[in-house]
């Protein structure tokens, strides 16, 4: 469910406008529903009433402020993969006690900073990681939380790209790994064992694969627990789908029910990092129509908007709905929607039907919330685009549109040129 809806054929987001915002802002920009952004994550939280968890949203798939705050104000956490998130989560005002760290590389300098900050928990994926982290704790004369990561050999279903439990993935310690690796995390020093950690992939619509991880994960909190190691977090990882096409994932309620009755009782705190399922129906990227393009057994309709701005289906082939932001009774058309970037990858759809348009028509692409702008780049030296929130009546730039100036800062040309 979102808030983008169509009112005398015009698109509103929530209670303004779309075209409105586009005359105001210009194009492209990325556009934000609060309520939507709302509903969503007090529907994940919802549905772990009864249990002790932990909403750490996964800042990698929007990781603007004003999305942080938002969460931060109905009690989320975080879920981190860079120092650079971590600064993000703690200027939107995240409390450093509800933000894991996740990610297979992480550096000595993120790790320190980390530390320094008093996040809640390290996700540790080898044993190298986890001398590095040993030993950065000593030098501070601090302890590190951690949470070992397990790689269940679980098939998410999923891309390939996006799939992360596999035994062929670069993430965690396999099943047969990870005993010993938490036998030397607690013979270290300065590292407190405080979790297990899991996470099987991305754009995963069915339950059964978390439950069998979850079941695998049990198994493992029992072992620990005979060789004397007790543990206060289950992370069990985000990954859950959201409908872009035909896909039929289950609803939050849905997913919460089967994950609480295959834990059964066992006396853990959940820790869960949704990002896609909340953020990514929330958020659309609204672009212009520059030309329409007749070729040579294809038409083409050419846009303000490219693969720098939404990689998800030069990248994966991902589909996104494309919807007219004013409907005009002009019938449809079948057509590559492509960008201005000079790659033959830069589309938004290819043979997809869309209404018929014209230059300076407005598109919506749809379900752009998540992994839209943060994977964005400034490729072909392209600014990146304005983000907006609306919320009721009312809507804020919560990114401004980048300069030409901000493509050369940072850059300079040196004396022997």
């Amino acid at each position: 469910m979102h808030h983008f809806h169509y009112h005398d054929d015009q698109m509103y987001c929530e209670d303004v406008p779309v075209s409105e915002i586009a005359r105001q802002v210009g194009t492209p920009f990325y556009l934000y529903s609060h309520a939507t952004l709302q509903r969503h994550f007090l529907a994940f939280q919802r549905a772990f009433e009864g249990v002790s968890h932990l909403i750490c949203f996964s800042a990698k798939s929007n990781s603007n402020l004003a999305v942080l705050r938002l969460f931060a104000d109905l009690g989320g956490g975080l879920d981190i993969v860079s120092g650079g998130e971590l600064f993000r989560g703690l200027k939107a005002g995240i409390p450093p006690d509800r933000i894991v760290f996740s990610g297979v590389g992480k550096r000595e300098d993120e790790i320190s900073y980390a530390l320094e900050s008093g996040i809640l928990m390290f996700n540790v994926e080898s044993f190298q990681e986890l001398n590095v982290i040993d030993r950065c704790a000593a030098g501070l004369k601090k302890r590190a939380p951690i949470a070992l990561r397990v790689n269940p050999d679980v098939d998410p279903k999923t891309h390939p790209y996006i799939s992360t439990g596999l035994k062929k993935n670069k993430f965690g310690l396999n099943v047969e790994a990870v005993v010993e690796a938490y036998k030397a995390a607690h013979a270290c020093a300065h590292v407190d064992v405080v979790g297990i950690s899991c996470h099987i992939g991305s754009q995963v619509t069915e339950v059964a694969p978390f439950v069998d991880a979850l079941v695998r994960l049990k198994d493992l909190v029992a072992t620990l627990g005979g060789l004397g190691l007790s543990i206060k977090y289950l992370d069990v990882g985000g990954g859950l789908g959201i409908t872009y096409d035909q896909e039929s994932p289950p609803h939050p309620s849905e997913y919460g029910r089967a994950i609480i009755e295959t834990l059964d009782q066992v006396p853990l705190t959940l820790v869960l990092e949704p990002g896609r399922v909340i953020v990514g129906n929330a958020g659309i990227l609204v672009t212009k129509v520059l030309y329409t393009k007749r070729g040579e057994g294809k038409d083409f309709v050419i846009v303000d908007s490219a693969m720098n701005d939404l990689a998800r289906p030069s990248l994966y082939d991902a589909y996104h709905a494309i919807e007219p932001v004013v409907r005009r009774l002009m019938g449809t058309m079948t057509a590559d929607v492509v960008g201005p970037i000079c790659e033959s990858g830069d589309f938004l759809a290819r043979n997809r039907k869309i209404p018929h348009v014209e230059s300076g028509d407005l598109l919506a692409v749809m379900s752009a919330g998540a992994y839209g702008f943060t994977m964005s780049s400034n490729y072909n030296s392209r600014p990146r685009v304005a983000e907006v929130m609306v919320k009721d009546d009312q809507f804020s730039v919560i990114r401004a549109r980048e300069s030409y100036e901000h493509l050369i800062a940072g850059e300079s040309i040196p004396a022997f040129l």
